[in-house]
């Protein structure tokens, strides 16, 4: 039997995906995840420079790119990022609300309003509009998918996030009634990141908490932390027709929480 990535259940190939906040770690990994399993890719961020970057290294590997810079927190300028990616890609088969995050700690009474609807804007808002924006073409194409990044930080209850904690929880409460609405024609499901070893993170733990990264890692089952590249094969998966029937979950990708006080048996 002769194999091809166009007749494989998880190739995308032919299949136009668009990825907000694509310039650096996580979105930029499942951009270049998707190229490689051959979808044509669109990704928006504020940094000009990044998704340039990232759009000339899928091309130069022999994919299809197209770098639109845009800051999506604001609605007006949305409508705009859906019609370039179509025009300049031919359509719309995957939609991934990556764009998100204000995952600041503060005390609850130091906490406002404004501090909590501009993460609800961010995370929830965002999302909303540019997955009713995108509608219309999804449902050209057989097979469209819309992807939210949650987090696993919902399955836990950390004193000082209440903000971040919230916006995503309403993230992850709108992915499964975005399924029941848009089934069966387009599939919504959402992934729920542990601590990704974005750029970001990694300066972190390297300069000012080193004892952190031991931490998170004695912490995590699979002992050690999770990569971009571990959440951009779980969205081609989830965009691939090998998801065909899977809408309306959430997908916790965070290498295995240890439930022990203190370890009684060492590791295999």
């Amino acid at each position: 039997m002769t194999y091809s990535r166009s007749t494989c259940a998880f190739s995308l190939e032919g299949r136009v995906a668009l990825i907000t906040g694509g310039g650096r770690g996580i979105g930029a990994a499942i951009a270049r995840g998707f190229a490689e399993a051959g979808a044509a890719v669109a990704v928006i961020a504020r940094t000009t420079a990044e998704i340039d970057r990232l759009a000339a290294e899928i091309e130069a590997e022999g994919g299809r790119a197209f770098a639109c810079t845009g800051d999506v927190n604001d609605l007006g300028a949305l409508p705009a990022v859906v019609d370039r990616t179509v025009g300049a890609l031919g359509g719309l088969d995957i939609l991934v609300n990556n764009a998100g995050g204000g995952d600041e700690w503060r005390p609850f009474l130091d906490t406002t309003v404004a501090q909590l609807e501009a993460a609800f804007h961010f995370n929830v808002s965002v999302a909303f509009e540019l997955s009713r924006l995108s509608v219309p073409h999804l449902l050209e194409r057989p097979g469209a998918s819309i992807i939210n990044m949650s987090s696993i930080a919902l399955l836990k209850s950390a004193r000082g996030h209440i903000v971040y904690d919230a916006a995503k929880g309403a993230l992850h409460s709108i992915t499964r009634s975005m399924a029941a609405d848009l089934g069966p024609r387009i599939r919504v499901n959402a992934i729920m990141p542990g601590a990704t070893e974005t750029p970001a993170l990694r300066e972190l733990l390297d300069t000012r908490a080193p004892a952190m990264r031991e931490q998170l890692i004695d912490r995590t089952r699979l002992r050690r932390l999770c990569a971009p590249a571990d959440i951009a094969n779980t969205a081609v998966f989830l965009a691939s027709d090998a998801a065909s029937f899977i809408t309306g979950k959430y997908i916790e990708v965070d290498g295995g929480p240890v439930d022990e006080i203190s370890q009684r048996f060492p590791d295999l």
